[in-house]
């Protein structure tokens, strides 16, 4: 466990290895997760499977968006609170953040469950494809509450400074995903439902470790039985720290909706397909950055509580840049060997012949994303709510969503995948001049701190 005594006087480059590799390799696990599963899926059942799930995606991101909300918001606030000593406040807000997992987890299983066939109509469904869309579906939804848990409270481990048990919590889970996939799809025979099956019992044992982790005594915050409700202070303050993530995640979940339905009119169910491949591919490479993102993110808000602000400055510049070098060395790899990536997911050469030119379009300007995406999360890390909310909305709603509205009406399909470059030059811009300026301001407040 790294003390709070290491986060103010340690090596920022060790600490953000500290942080960021046990984040990283947890969120590289799941993402080979994600393109195991394709790869089962894709191999067994066929286009119409992977299809099926890529349909189903949005609705997964909106549920992923509300553990996001209360993961990543509690997560930042426990961080600001230990660097200001308030560890008796910080173990209220993790017991207000279960309640809101568990009360706002149930809501949406209801929900989903009661409207999952025009749901899955509105995410670009066809008739051929909505039968393994909703054999996914109903299965997944039914671990919300596994995940809301296993998954959201890895961020106040990672908070408290044990990023290593926050990451076997994710690895275990993963783990587990791969190797019951095969089990239920090829020796059960149950195709789509099998990976749901296996999703959500892996699911459940990644709560059960996090439960054990609080049960054991071992963590720093304790979470307490008579701090388990719901206090409406810090309920507000975790909803607007997290509110950044949450509306990018639900933002990404209503650009999956248009994606599929603009997939579905210019290019059938095989470019549907084929971005599931693509929107894999894309989630193994962002997890890296996400990792280096989280782990950052403890750094900077326990020294920005602490008014280190050269330790902050020196932790967003380290993360950019390690962020920019590994998405560099990814953009060659999708360049050179696109048709390889589609060939481990599927045979049919259709698939592969359009998931090829797709990969390529969309992935233009890869190595500008990792700027833009540490430089919205730092806004998020030092409690700005408003700043990250609008630097993580710029690049999914802002110039994405017209992007797609526009750009496929003279390009057709060539035009849905040239939106998503379009708007990562726009938004990385816009993220460049707030950096520049939320720089000179520490420049500022270090000043006046060494002074005072």
């Amino acid at each position: 466990m790294v003390s709070t005594k290491q986060l103010e006087k340690s090596n920022v480059f060790s600490l953000l290895l500290k942080f960021s590799g046990p984040s990283i390799a947890g969120m590289l696990v799941v993402s080979v997760y994600n393109l195991v599963d394709r790869f089962y899926i894709g191999r067994s059942v066929g286009m119409l499977g992977m299809a099926g799930i890529t349909v189903g995606y949005p609705l997964m991101m909106v549920k992923g968006a509300v553990a996001l909300l209360l993961g990543i918001g509690g997560g930042a606030v426990v961080s600001i609170l230990l660097g200001e000593k308030k560890r008796d406040v910080a173990e209220k807000v993790v017991g207000t953040a279960i309640m809101l997992m568990v009360i706002s987890s149930l809501i949406l299983t209801v929900f989903s469950l009661l409207f999952l066939q025009p749901l899955m109509r509105i995410f670009g469904a066809s008739d051929a494809v909505l039968p393994y869309a909703m054999g996914y579906m109903r299965i997944i939804i039914c671990g919300n509450l596994f995940h809301f848990i296993g998954f959201g409270l890895t961020y106040f481990i990672r908070a408290e400074g044990n990023p290593r048990t926050a990451m076997f919590s994710t690895i275990i889970g993963a783990a587990m995903n791969i190797i019951l996939d095969p089990i239920f799809i090829y020796i059960f025979e149950m195709g789509v439902a099998g990976a749901a099956l296996a999703t959500i019992l892996s699911q459940m044992i990644s709560a059960v470790w996090v439960g054990l982790y609080y049960g054991r005594g071992k963590s720093l915050l304790k979470i307490r039985r008579n701090y388990l409700r719901v206090e409406i202070p810090f309920a507000k303050r975790i909803v607007s720290t997290g509110a950044a993530s949450f509306l990018k995640q639900i933002a990404q979940s209503l650009i999956m909706i248009i994606f599929n339905n603009s997939l579905l009119f210019y290019g059938g169910d095989v470019a549907v397909s084929a971005m599931g491949v693509i929107f894999s591919v894309m989630s193994l490479l962002n997890q890296p950055i996400y990792g280096i993102s989280q782990g950052a993110q403890p750094i900077i808000g326990y020294n920005y509580g602490a008014r280190l602000y050269g330790r902050v400055k020196r932790t967003l510049f380290l993360a950019i840049l390690l962020a920019t070098i590994y998405m560099s060395l990814a953009y060659i790899v999708i360049i050179f060997f696109p048709q390889a990536i589609l060939s481990f997911f599927t045979t049919e050469t259709e698939l592969i012949a359009v998931g090829t030119k797709g990969l390529q379009i969309y992935m233009l300007f890869l190595p500008i994303i990792g700027f833009q995406i540490i430089g919205a999360s730092y806004f998020q890390a030092v409690g700005r709510a408003k700043h990250a909310v609008f630097q993580n909305l710029t690049r999914q709603v802002l110039f994405l969503i017209p992007a797609l509205l526009i750009l496929p009406r003279f390009m057709q399909l060539t035009g849905v995948w040239a939106a998503q470059p379009v708007a990562d030059g726009l938004s990385v811009m816009v993220t460049g001049y707030f950096i520049w300026r939320e720089v000179r301001q520490l420049d500022r407040k270090e000043i006046e701190t060494l002074a005072g």
